[in-house]
Order: structure tokens, then C-alpha cells, then sequence
């Protein structure tokens, strides 16, 4: 039977690259674009997440996925797919809007009677799977770290950026020995040798939901993210500008411009480093085309994998419906996607 996909923010940046994915690997899914505005096609539905009322297309439409890549900082429609027996995948939520929808998923998970999965990890929700390809007995790790180069070059969408704008002034929790730690983003810099050309930088706290999902979820017990932009000089103007509290007298708008990028495209590269009792590995993924399409893959290898039968009704971070062979692997055979491990 063919499948009706729903994407709520298809309009948007990374909703166009899933759409544009999926209808190249998959010719038998019926898909449907969702967003506050009307379209010229019968598969354009009119969908506003603050609007309770608008959703009834999605059980006219007979909908068996709904793919959110629009902030719906309610769960109006986390809660209508539950309810109404409707597979879901978030790819948008920031740590604190997570950790809300996965408390409201698990205490309804009862009355789940179909895949709910929250894939709000760096890149698409991927980062846990490939710290699970270098080490699957989780208690065996000690430390996890994640090392961005964000490119201000790079096509991005809005939410990122209004995040940041929002919440740079705001503490948020890293864990050192399962001790929950409070930090400011841009600050505690060190220095990091980064693949592909890259070349040593100094990265800086970043708040990304994998924080919450590897200590809290996978239990390891010290986990940290850090970020470094394709400019030196920004960098640490970010961390001077925090430093000096410069940001604090900023208005909202200032820094939405300040955070916001406006490239043409360019790569994304992340880093991830296991530490055990006696080794550390790493995995470090380049994409060529970009954060957008990075994590619209990663988001269609979610999809297929809700949709191919094989997974059972529940409540779901994405690295746990897939093996991490299963997700290495699609990474690797993807063309503008380059892995090294070491």
C-alpha cells in the first residue's frame, strides 16, 4: 500500500531537501507539504501547529508519517499523533523543548500505538549511532565529545540561529562524571586538531539536544559539545563578546542578525570522540553540500526505516529504530557525504 508522508515545514530549507530526497529514493511514497500558506497542488495542506483545527486534513488525507521541520513549541501535534494514531518524527526541537516532548511521549507511552521518534540530534539525530559504531557497550565509555565547524557560508535555516539569539545569555547543562553542570555557550574554549584540511581550531561550548540524549538516555557519564566557525575571527569575537557580556545588552534582534547565516552553501564537518578506559576513537563526518542536506538524509534514513515495517509501536530517540551498521553504512554511500575513522 503506498505510504502518505506528511512534512510540516516543507516550504522551509531542510523540508525541501527531504522532499527532494525522498522523491528520489522512494517513487511509491505519496508525499504532502504542510504549511500556514496555501499551495497550487492537491498534496498542499494547509497547516498552522497552533491551530488545533487545521489538522483534520491530516486524517482526511489518510497520513501514516508526519515529519516536523517547524518549530511547534506546544506539542499541538505530538499530541494529535498520538491520539490519532499517526507516526512522527521531530527533527526541530532544542534541549529544553526535548526533554518536554519526551516526558509528555512517555507518559502517554501507553497509548502509543505508533512510531513516535525524536530526532533532534546534531545532523539529523546520527550522533549517538555512530558513537554506538565505535563503542556499543555504553558502559564501557567514559567520555563523549562533539566538535562542530559551522561554516557561515553554509545555507541555513532560521531556528538554529533564533535559538542561539535566545538563549546565548542562558546557562545550559553539560555533565562531567554524571554531574550535571551549568555553562554559557562561547565560552571554555580549547583547542581541536579537525579533519579535512581544517586544521586546528579553538571550539566553544554549543548547547545541541545530544547532551541530554547520551548522558540521561545512554548514560555515559561525561559528555560536551563544542563549535568553531569557518572564520578564526569569529570565533572569537563569539567568545568575546560572551566573555565581556556583550551579548547581554544586545536586543533579540541584534543577535538573530548576528547568529543568522546567509551563504550560498558550503560543507559542514562534525567530529565525535570516544574515550574509553583504554582507547579513544574517532569518527569524523564531512558534508559537502552542507548542514541542510546532511540532516534531510538523515532524516529520510529515519523515515524508511518508521516505514519498512520492521519496528515495533512506541517511543523512540532515532539512534535507537536503527543498528549504527545500518547508519554508517547509508552515510558512507552517500556522494557528498566523506567519513574517516580512526
Amino acid at each position: 500500500m503506498r505510504k502518505n508522508i506528511l512534512v510540516i515545514g516543507g516550504t522551509g530549507l531542510v523540508g525541501k531537501v527531504i522532499l527532494r530526497i525522498l522523491q528520489r529514493r522512494n517513487a511509491d511514497y505519496n508525499l504532502f507539504v504542510g504549511s500556514r500558506q496555501s499551495g497550487n497542488t492537491a498534496n498542499d495542506l494547509i497547516i498552522d501547529v497552533n491551530s488545533p483545527k487545521t489538522f483534520e486534513c491530516i486524517i482526511h488525507n489518510k497520513i501514516d508519517l508526519i515529519v516536523m521541520c517547524t518549530k511547534d513549541s506546544k506539542n499541538e501535534v505530538l499530541q494529535f499523533a498520538i491520539q490519532n494514531k499517526v507516526g512522527y518524527i521531530d527533527i526541530t526541537k532544542p534541549t529544553p523543548d526535548l526533554t518536554v516532548a519526551y516526558n509528555l511521549a512517555k507518559a502517554n507511552q501507553h497509548n502509543i500505538h505508533s512510531h513516535i521518534v525524536f530526532s533532534s540530534g546534531w545532523m539529523g539525530g546520527i550522533v549517538a549511532s555512530l558513537v554506538d559504531c565505535m563503542e556499543s557497550d555504553k558502559s564501557k565509555i567514559r567520555e563523549t565529545s562533539l566538535y562542530i565547524y559551522y561554516s557561515v557560508k553554509d545555507l541555513a535555516g532560521k531556528s538554529s540561529a533564533n535559538f542561539l539569539a535566545e538563549n546565548v545569555c542562558k546557562p545550559f547543562v553539560v555533565y562531567r562524571n554524571n554531574e550535571p553542570q551549568k555553562v554559557k555557550h562561547f565560552l571554555n574554549s580549547e583547542k581541536f586538531d579537525f579533519s579535512f584540511g581544517i586544521g586546528k581550531r579553538q571550539a566553544y561550548n554549543l548547547d545541541v539536544p545530544d547532551l541530554f540524549i547520551l548522558n540521561q538516555i545512554e548514560k555515559i557519564p561525561t559528555v560536551s559539545v563544542k563549535i568553531t566557525y569557518n572564520s578564526k575571527f569569529i570565533t572569537s569575537l563569539m567568545g568575546y563578546f560572551q566573555s565581556l557580556r556583550i551579548f547581554n545588552i544586545m536586543s533579540l534582534r541584534e543577535r538573530q542578525l548576528m547568529f543568522g547565516s546567509s551563504g550560498n552553501g558550503d560543507q559542514t564537518v562534525f567530529e565525535v570522540v570516544v574515550k574509553t578506559q583504554d582507547k579513544t576513537k574517532k569518527i569524523s563526518l564531512q558534508s559537502v553540500k552542507g548542514q541542510a542536506e546532511l540532516t534531510a538524509f538523515s532524516t529520510v534514513l529515519h523515515i524508511e526505516k518508521m516505514l519498512s515495517n520492521t519496528l515495533l509501536k512506541g517511543n523512540y530517540f532515532s539512534h535507537q529504530i536503527h543498528s549504527s551498521q545500518e547508519i554508517y553504512e547509508a552515510l558512507e554511500s552517500y556522494a557528498a557525504i566523506n567519513i574517516k575513522t580512526s
